[in-house]
């Protein structure tokens, strides 16, 4: 971590610096816990400190709206050692740690906009201030900043050389965009490098869910009939660890091939029509709309426990439920209770939006590690090669996704083999058969 002369510095600067966070005061409590986030980060530690000697960055803007957490300040210290300046506000109102945002302001000097609870006005004013940087890069969660700019900001495109998007959400609206013309610069889809979505949509997914649903609710896991809908890298991972924990797993999907894998694995694969009758909890992480709807909600049991782990807060149809209910409240910290027409009870947690940031702390640090060393070296990449790109979506190169899963392996002390100059060959040539 850095000197305190450093965050005597820090703290003059701060006095003239545009911020908006909950209380500067939780600073100190958010530096303790970036310390402790980083050090199960080795990955994005040896970038930034070869970002720190090589300045690869220097002089680059860099407008981010990401989840703001204590590994995502550790991407933004990353950035600024490589030389760039940042400004980061929230991709999501409710998944801010308010003591990180105060420690990126106060310690480091990042101008930081995001707080816990902010309203939807609040929200876009915030991913305003970030693009008043007048960014070369966008960082995204979700694409609103994106989206923002091409719809609200349009006077900033052309300086901007293009962007890197974090999540499935986010890819699948930038691709809508491309495929329609109207993308204006090109975007990285870091959520579809191998090092992301095989260990952070799966892993990360899949424990951070389970601990938000644990902490809002407390109930136990064992013997629940626990409906997943969707069997993407993100429902397989929360399909996995509900059973781990004891559950019965029932999984929903439009999609005959995922629906006949998830049979494969071992699961119960039922439509939401019959699944709504007799779940326990349910979890959805498809990334689209309405996926639990009201003639699902009538269907429930009384005291179902719903809850979503897709980027927006859309899949559950939150406004029918209400429509619907005769009353409600919040019961819990996280927990609202809908008390239905027909006298049954439904609790939906973290107001539908992502309840491992909404009830939890997200992804643990060491799956963060790998998505955001990813982060800094698309930025770099869109730095060094942005003149040969079009205005589409880029997965990220297979070199740095090879790179990153290697110095992961390293710092998990693993070694593995290479391959012979024959094997080489071998796998090169056509002629050699039986």
């Amino acid at each position: 971590m850095v000197e305190h002369d450093y965050f005597a510095e820090r703290i003059k600067q701060e006095k003239h610096m545009e911020y908006d966070v909950k209380d500067i005061n939780l600073a100190d409590k958010g530096r303790l816990r970036v310390e402790w986030a980083m050090r199960e980060m080795p990955v994005l530690k040896s970038v930034a400190e070869r970002f720190a000697r090589e300045q690869p960055l220097k002089g680059l803007r860099v407008a981010a709206c990401l989840h703001v957490t204590t590994e995502t300040a550790a991407l933004m210290m990353t950035l600024k050692a490589g030389g760039a300046s940042v400004h980061l506000c929230a991709s999501n109102p409710l998944s801010t740690q308010d003591d990180a945002a105060a420690y990126l302001v106060k310690y480091e000097g990042i101008p930081t906009f995001a707080i816990k609870g902010e309203d939807s006005d609040t929200y876009y004013r915030h991913i305003h201030q970030a693009l008043d940087l007048k960014p070369q890069v966008t960082m995204d969660d979700g694409a609103d900043l994106v989206f923002t700019a091409h719809s609200q900001r349009q006077e900033l495109l052309e300086g901007i050389l293009g962007g890197t998007e974090e999540t499935t959400t986010g890819v699948i609206r930038l691709k809508a965009m491309a495929k329609d013309g109207v993308l204006r610069y090109p975007i990285i889809a870091v959520n579809d490098a191998h090092t992301k979505y095989l260990f952070d949509n799966r892993y990360g997914t899949g424990q951070s869910t389970i601990d938000g649903l644990l902490r809002a609710t407390n109930r136990l896991m064992s013997g629940s009939i626990f409906v997943v809908s969707g069997y993407g890298w993100c429902g397989r991972g929360v399909a996995m660890r509900a059973r781990g924990m004891g559950a019965r797993v029932v999984i929903t999907e439009v999609n005959p091939f995922r629906a006949l894998e998830a049979v494969m694995d071992g699961y119960e694969v039922l439509p939401m029509s019959q699944a709504a009758k007799i779940g326990d909890i349910f979890c959805t992480v498809t990334g689209d709309i309405r996926i639990i709807r009201e003639e699902h909600f009538v269907l429930m049991k009384d005291g179902a426990i719903l809850c979503n782990a897709g980027h927006f807060n859309v899949e559950l149809d939150l406004e029918a439920l209400s429509r619907i209910s005769t009353a409600t409240r919040f019961i819990r910290e996280a927990v609202q209770e809908f008390t239905l027409k027909n006298g049954r009870h439904l609790y939906v947690l973290g107001e539908g939006r992502l309840v491992n940031l909404a009830a939890a702390e997200g992804h643990p640090s060491c799956v963060m590690d790998m998505s955001f060393a990813n982060q800094s070296l698309a930025v770099e990449f869109i730095m060094k090669n942005h003149a040969n790109f079009d205005k589409k979506v880029y997965a990220v190169p297979s070199e740095i996704d090879a790179r990153i899963a290697r110095l992961k392996l390293a710092a998990l002390g693993v070694e593995i083999d290479n391959l012979t100059s024959e094997q080489e060959k071998y796998l090169a040539s056509y002629d050699l058969g039986t």
